[in-house]
């Protein structure tokens, strides 16, 4: 049997990755705050997602997550969430096309605020301080007094996440989402796009269909789903103080949720199993991730499945596998092979980011975008050959026309990098970019769906 679990009891566990405050009073005092603040999130919405991964668990959706590397206090603002709600639209709307599924759309947004780091320090010349945190936990700015982990910055990323929360509820509900827009706009982004010629047949597609269904008197004014959409948020679980001000028990149902987002996950440097990080999320009863890396092994990955979904939810968890383009083939099959073996229901999804970061000669560093589309191909690729379900992609991206990832069609080089180098820890792909590689996954999507007529038909 499990061990009594409480939103609590992580505080007994070793803990990684957490920061050391040196004003223990400031920090209960502002935890105590935190626990009286309004929820961000509400267990009802946390459970309809859950319901919508489940379909991703057995291969009737997709999942789109992804969004900001770390959520900036600086660039928060209306225009930065509205551009990048206006393009994870555009890629869902493609995907949704080409996969003839729904697409689960869950934002790296509204709560992103902490990153784990490989180094506590930061050397800069002779001088050496804490590493950068995340806004969440302490400044960028490379001086002492930034550095400091100040328990207030919780205070403040409370406020920009429900300020955030209620522009996109605004956003996503209020006309903004309509179908006919988002496809508008992904048609401006083909007219300009150096590769336009290949993207033009799956947009023409997508535009003729919006035809038909206008001719059938199918458009947003009678069907209400078509004006507005369902987005969900996400973040990594990594400061525990955090999460546990915002676990609060579910009147209707008793259970305990994290009302900080509807989807956290856990990373791959916090995923021990006796630790605190696992101790916190098995409790919640959200949908939860699982970052799995090059370290993971298969008994390791079927240890942690039984602590975050012992009773064999679909939907409950979703793996999110980080290797690299170079190395996926020698890691994910053994790990599918494993899950599929015990018969264990989890969404795989693939997350081309963070095993495909190298340093520039610049010092920049970089993801080449090749790299990130061969890891997502290798993912398909995989899962086709081992019969299981490529449920979804996990990307960091914005909205912005930033310059941190190189290639795709604008040909972004490394010497380009230093021209709108904005992130604060790792670098995104930029809308341009992030469109794109939805595109590719499209044309992946509906070759598969194409090779499935004729076993659907025979079998009919």
């Amino acid at each position: 049997m499990a061990a009594p679990w409480s939103p609590q009891s992580w505080r007994d566990k070793p803990a990684q990755q957490l920061p050391a405050y040196q004003d223990e009073a400031a920090l209960k005092e502002v935890e105590a705050q935190l626990g009286n603040f309004p929820p961000l999130v509400f267990a009802g919405e946390a459970r309809e997602l859950m319901d919508k991964l489940a379909d991703v668990a057995h291969g009737r959706a997709f999942l789109l997550q992804g969004g900001d590397c770390a959520e900036s206090f600086a660039e928060h603002g209306p225009n930065t969430t509205r551009d990048f709600f206006r393009v994870f639209l555009q890629m869902a709307v493609v995907l949704t096309f080409a996969g003839r599924c729904p697409v689960v759309k869950v934002g790296r947004i509204a709560g992103q605020f902490a990153k784990p780091r490989s180094s506590p320090v930061e050397r800069q010349g002779e001088a050496e301080l804490p590493s950068y945190r995340g806004d969440i936990i302490n400044d960028i700015n490379f001086a002492e007094t930034s550095r400091e982990p100040d328990p207030r910055r919780m205070i403040e990323a409370y406020r920009q996440a429900a300020a955030t929360l209620n522009l996109l509820r605004a956003l996503s509900q209020g006309g903004y989402a309509d179908l006919e827009r988002v496809h508008q706009w992904t048609l401006d982004f083909v007219k300009e796009s150096p590769a336009k010629e290949r993207y033009r047949e799956l947009a023409d597609r997508i535009s003729e269909s919006l035809d038909f269904m206008r001719a059938c008197g199918i458009t947003p004014e009678s069907q209400p789903q078509l004006h507005r959409t369902s987005f969900y948020t996400s973040h990594e679980a990594l400061l525990l103080g955090y999460e546990e001000a915002f676990t609060r028990v579910d009147s209707l149902t008793g259970d305990w949720y994290a009302t900080s987002g509807h989807f956290l996950w856990v990373g791959d440097r916090t995923r021990q199993p006796d630790h605190a990080h696992i101790e916190y999320v098995r409790g919640i009863k959200n949908p939860i991730g699982l970052k799995c890396g090059p370290s993971m092994s298969p008994d390791e990955l079927l240890r942690l499945i039984d602590v975050l979904n012992p009773d064999n939810i679909p939907g409950r968890l979703t793996l999110i596998t980080r290797f690299g383009a170079d190395v996926v083939d020698d890691h994910l099959p053994e790990l599918i092979r494993a899950v599929k073996r015990e018969g264990r229901n989890v969404i795989w999804s693939c997350d081309p980011m963070h095993g495909n970061t190298i340093k520039a000669a610049s010092g920049y560093k970089t993801r080449p975008f090749g790299a990130i589309m061969r890891e997502v191909e290798h993912f398909f690729d995989i899962h086709a050959a081992e019969g299981t379900h490529a449920g979804g992609v996990h990307v960091e991206m914005t909205g912005n026309n930033v310059t941190e990832c190189t290639g795709g069609a604008m040909s972004i080089s490394e010497t380009d990098l230093s021209d709108r180098y904005h992130t604060h820890c790792d670098p995104r792909l930029n809308a341009d970019q992030a469109l794109e590689l939805a595109f590719l996954i499209a044309e992946r999507l509906r070759r598969e769906h194409i090779e499935d007529l004729p076993r659907v038909a025979s079998a009919g």
